[in-house]
């Protein structure tokens, strides 16, 4: 079966289903049981809040709204803001996310704002008392996850990363599969993403009169407003994120994370290069990149871009995707498994086909935002939790750290930091300085 490379926005969850000279079992393909609506103990609906009201963040918005009421909206672009009330008008209107996770009447936090804001409100809202659905990545550094799973563990809070893929059939049957040993024993695998943005360099402008520049900087260092450091643009810039290593990587190295087990929390050794460097006084994380992991199982896993300039891959017969497709390959000693958003594929028609998985396959939620109601009315654990999202992001974080570095680094997964050569200077891009007052304090 011939494949084209494919770029789905990380919204999409295609229902269709491609399998490499099989078709999969019935039990894999019937409709997901629906979510329920989550109801408190006094049986009325739970109520929501959105932090940021940008795309994703009104995305989630409208998925939440089926299962509760949409009580605050939030954000430092008023542009933004009026949008959202205006869908709905019944919220109240904020600029200043500290008042939003006070508000008595708000029992959840959507925080859909770029990712350096993540830590300091998931933690406010944490403190409040309030259960948080934050987007992925969850946090900037490494250090801030750590500090945020504490938080949530001491406080007994819900929180549910937006790693979508975690609560897609699709992957979790791949995960099933190689976790049973479908392919023999696992031995690589590849994560491949999109790449990133090239270009400038870019010249400062005027300040929209909407935007708050010096709240939305938040806690990086201050620069002048330049419209492509904003918005969707931010996560290509060192300052705000790691390009799509902390975007899409945060999907798929959480897939590599999690086919491993619950006992691989993490690589033990990590390398990078840049394939494509930044052009100066433009976006300032490389849009190519590959970093190559080995973990303390033997397992060795690639992580890298596909060129969208120049893509490649496809299969023919028993021959695994090409390196150039976004998605998850697992390489194995007596086969393959390719899954993404939209297909799940192998190398033999009968790798699919596992008479053990549907007992093991559990009950669907593939509404994430609906697994998050659920949990936060059960106090269960959710899909993606944040000692989940933590671990998925800490892969990336080494990742951008070698490629920041330029050399081999050894890391502790038990203790969270690097070990042996060059240990002192990584450890020391565990956390990043945080800009006053937007640190710690500015939500004590």
């Amino acid at each position: 079966m011939g494949m084209t490379p494919f770029y789905f926005p990380r919204r999409d969850f295609l229902r269709g289903l491609a399998v490499a000279g099989a078709t999969l079992p019935a039990w894999t393909t019937h409709a997901a049981e629906p979510a329920s609506t989550t109801r408190r103990k006094d049986s009325a609906r739970p109520t929501v809040a959105l932090i940021g009201c940008g795309g994703m963040g009104s995305y989630d918005l409208s998925d939440a709204a089926k299962f509760a009421d949409v009580v605050a909206v939030c954000d430092v672009d008023t542009g933004r803001l009026a949008a959202a009330g205006a869908k709905y008008p019944a919220a109240t209107r904020h600029t200043d996310f500290r008042q939003v996770v006070q508000l008595k009447n708000v029992d959840t936090i959507i925080n859909g704002t770029p990712d350096h804001w993540h830590t300091l409100i998931n933690l406010a809202a944490i403190r409040a008392g309030k259960d948080v659905y934050s987007e992925k990545p969850l946090t900037l550094t490494i250090d801030e996850g750590i500090r945020l799973v504490r938080e949530v563990q001491r406080h007994g809070r819900v929180l549910q990363t937006g790693s979508q893929q975690r609560s897609d059939r699709r992957f979790r049957l791949a995960i099933r599969l190689v976790q049973s040993g479908r392919i023999g024993q696992l031995r690589h695998i590849l994560t491949s993403l999109p790449s990133g943005r090239h270009g400038g360099p870019f010249a400062s402008k005027p300040m929209p009169a909407e935007l708050n520049w010096d709240v939305w900087q938040g806690q990086t260092p201050r620069h002048d407003y330049v419209a492509e450091r904003a918005h969707s643009n931010f996560r290509y810039w060192w300052d705000y994120g790691a390009g799509t290593l902390t975007d899409w990587g945060a999907h798929h190295n959480d897939v590599a994370l999690w086919a491993q087990g619950p006992g691989i929390a993490g690589p033990v050794s990590v390398t990078a290069q840049t394939l494509r460097d930044p052009v100066p006084g433009g976006f300032s994380f490389p849009s190519l990149y590959r970093v190559d992991y080995t973990y303390a199982n033997g397992v060795t896993q690639t992580c890298q871009t596909v060129d969208s300039e120049n893509p490649s891959g496809g299969t023919t017969g028993s021959t695994p995707p090409g390196q150039m497709v976004n998605g998850v390959l697992f390489q194995g000693s007596d086969g393959w498994i390719f899954v993404s958003r939209g297909k799940l594929e192998a190398s033999r028609a009968e790798i699919l086909q596992d008479p053990d998985a549907q007992a093991d396959f559990g009950p669907a939620h593939e509404n994430h935002v609906g697994n998050f109601f659920a949990c936060v009315a059960s106090r269960e654990t959710p899909a993606a939790s944040a000692s989940v999202g933590h671990r998925a992001v800490s892969v990336c974080h080494l990742g951008a750290i070698a490629l920041r570095l330029g050399r081999r680094l050894q890391w502790d997964p038990a203790a969270e930091r690097f070990k042996g050569d060059g240990a002192r200077e990584a450890n020391r891009q565990l956390a990043r300085e945080m800009r006053a007052p937007f640190n710690y304090d500015y939500i004590a």
